[in-house]
């Protein structure tokens, strides 16, 4: 499997993690079993060639909500795609499905900014951007604790509970807690030492950092060291 990665323009990178290409790398008429780990953002997916199957047969444009656990799908052999990772809260400039029932699940999806990838620059220049909410999305994914994110918004604690519950769809803590564990699987191939990454990931031991990884990737960090390509176990 070919995973690549490409950064947004710094205009959305508060809106856009990153876009993203996959290529399945296998035969025709095969189904290679995929996994799908939380990594606190919305999908928008477009398959460029091949099948796609999670819970039932997937079309060639699609959009997938936040998760919680790791999931599993299937692609076919030849399958291709190219794919936009938003933060959550950009999600309301081009959706309307609401973020809280589209947790754990996928929808069609059909959007200008998704007719244009691959072309990924062109999809930048038709993102609907919102330099205000770019500039409060950046803070946000930086935060490292809920009361930092209260400060970076210049909201109280009931407000950003409020403002959570509308943009992103769960508690502030508990998408703190998905970043966190998101953040640590990423880089988990790159660690020279899982208690050190451990450390630098926020946890509060090793041990902590493995219950983490089983509950949210379904294999120890070991094996998620072997297998990770960005929120994916091959």
């Amino acid at each position: 499997m070919d995973y690549r990665e490409y950064p947004p323009p710094a205009e959305l990178a508060g809106l856009v993690k990153c876009f993203w290409t996959l290529d399945a790398g296998g035969a025709a008429g095969e189904w290679l079993q995929q996994q799908a780990t939380p990594d606190g953002c919305v999908e928008l997916i477009r398959r460029l060639a091949g099948r796609s199957r999670w819970d039932g047969e997937q079309p060639e444009r699609f959009a997938v909500g936040l998760i919680g656990a790791p999931t599993a799908f299937e692609i076919g052999g030849d399958a291709g795609f190219a794919a936009i990772r938003l933060w959550p809260w950009a999600w309301r400039l081009l959706g309307t499905t609401r973020l809280e029932s589209l947790w754990g699940r996928w929808v069609p999806f059909s959007h200008p900014v998704l007719d244009s990838v691959p072309d990924f620059e062109a999809a930048a220049r038709v993102f609907p951007a919102s330099a205000e909410l770019n500039e409060l999305g950046r803070a946000l994914v930086e935060a490292e604790t809920v009361a930092a994110m209260g400060a970076a918004a210049s909201m109280g604690r009931r407000r950003l509970q409020r403002w959570f519950a509308r943009h992103v769809g769960v508690p502030p803590r508990l998408y703190l807690r998905l970043l966190r564990f998101q953040k640590a699987f990423e880089q988990v191939p790159d660690a020279a030492s899982l208690a050190d990454h451990a450390a630098a990931s926020g946890f509060a031991d090793q041990a902590h950092m493995a219950r983490e990884f089983r509950e949210m990737a379904g294999v120890p960090a070991t094996q998620a060291r072997r297998r990770a390509r960005g929120p994916f176990l091959p």
